[in-house]
């Protein structure tokens, strides 16, 4: 019979007839393969070969567990039938051999494949395979995904295949595992960064947009009075709301256009310094008195969007000719100072100095809470603004 290849695996296997492959080399492939290898399901693909040859099986399929756990979903095959493999793209978590495997977290073998040929309404479960082994992934006792090995009539997998068989589940789980946690971490982050979007258009677009409301209902009023003066008045209000609207829209899209450089947060703030050295014309020095920055990704972004935040309100409200940006460690603890040499925080009783300076505030303040930190904002004895950011050091990972 010619193999048939899933699409999703554009390989073949190797030296079928052979099951004598070294158990310690394969372990040593797999190991080495989960820390190199970016795409799981690739991962589970190129072993499939390796599992057929080990079984000495003529076909076999590779499936995963859907999120909500009631399916599994065929993610790679060899050797089967294409109608075959479009019939068991997505199957019931408790079907078969493999539901079998899935409740009892052990290698199960199946030699009564009426139920598959009824199920999948394929000849093959008679006329080429008389036996299904489905080989469960596991990760702390909970399945992640199967193998399928299907065998002829007669043949049967060695009992140190088996035992090399669980290893190799318990190796390719942990890849699973850390790929549906690396999944739901970015779901995470994307729901947070919305967030903050949406709160951000709030505390700026939004606001400013209801003040513009409010100064054209005074309008419509002073207009139907015939008091022309405080008509004008009131239409100077609303063009100027009109005109910081579009301002605040057009920096919020800057803002998340920039994307911090992939050498790191030392080499972002560089790059953020020299242009806004461009943009606000004024002079900025970036002092980094930490030998090793080590910070988490996630860390990073936080870091790099407060100071980007200060910067831009610095650059708009503050009138400075001279900005800060400092970067220093001590005792356990980041700190991050943002001065400049402006106008200093305003009074808060002076609506039209704090109503744009609070702009992106909030967001600034959460950015600060999801480092475990906290943000103040101060006036400088001298003059001008300082925002420091303290938030503690990760502790680093010691190998167990």
């Amino acid at each position: 019979m010619k193999d048939n290849v899933h699409p999703l695996i554009q390989h073949t296997p190797t030296d079928s007839g052979n099951v004598s492959v070294p158990a310690l080399k394969v372990l040593s492939e797999i190991t080495t393969s989960l820390s190199t290898d970016a795409n799981v399901e690739q991962l589970l693909g190129r072993f499939l070969a390796t599992m057929i040859r080990l079984a000495g099986a003529q076909a076999g399929a590779v499936r995963v567990i859907t999120d909500d756990r009631s399916h599994l979903k065929l993610i790679g095959s060899l050797g089967l039938p294409n109608e075959l493999v479009e019939h068991e793209a997505l199957v019931s978590v408790d079907c078969g051999v493999c539901g079998k495997a899935a409740r009892e977290v052990t290698v199960s073998s199946w030699n009564n494949v009426a139920f598959c040929k009824r199920q999948a309404n394929a000849p093959f479960f008679s006329s080429a395979c008389n036996t299904v082994v489905a080989v469960p992934l596991m990760h702390k006792n909970q399945v992640m995904g199967v193998y399928n090995l299907f065998l002829e009539e007669g043949k049967t997998v060695p009992e140190d295949v088996r035992l090399l068989f669980r290893s190799i589940s318990e190796h390719l789980g942990i890849a699973l595992e850390n790929a549906r946690l690396t999944r739901e971490n970015m779901r995470i982050s994307l729901m947070n960064e919305r967030q903050m979007l949406a709160n951000q258009i709030h505390d700026s677009l939004a606001q400013t947009l209801a003040y513009a409301k409010m100064r054209l209902t005074v309008l419509s009023d002073a207009m139907r009075h015939e008091d022309y003066p405080k008509a004008a008045r009131y239409l100077g209000d609303v063009e100027e709301a009109v005109d910081l609207a579009y301002a605040d829209l057009r920096d919020l899209i800057t803002q998340y256009r920039d994307r911090i450089n992939p050498r790191g947060l030392v080499p972002a703030i560089q790059e953020l310094a020299k242009s806004f050295r461009k943009k606000a014309n004024a002079d900025v020095d970036f002092l980094n008195l930490v030998q090793d920055v080590n910070l988490s990704p996630d860390e990073e972004i936080q870091v790099f969007h407060i100071i980007q935040e200060s910067l831009y309100n610095i650059a708009k409200h503050a009138r400075a000719r001279h900005v800060v940006i400092t970067l220093d460690l001590e005792d356990g603890q980041y700190s991050v100072n943002v001065a400049d040499d402006g106008v200093g925080v305003q009074k808060k009783n002076d609506e039209s100095s704090t109503m744009g300076k609070s702009f992106g505030l909030t967001i600034m303040r959460e950015r600060a809470a999801r480092l475990n930190g906290k943000l103040s904002i101060e006036s400088r004895p001298a003059g001008g603004t300082v925002i420091r950011l303290v938030f503690p050091q990760r502790k680093p990972d010691h190998p167990a």
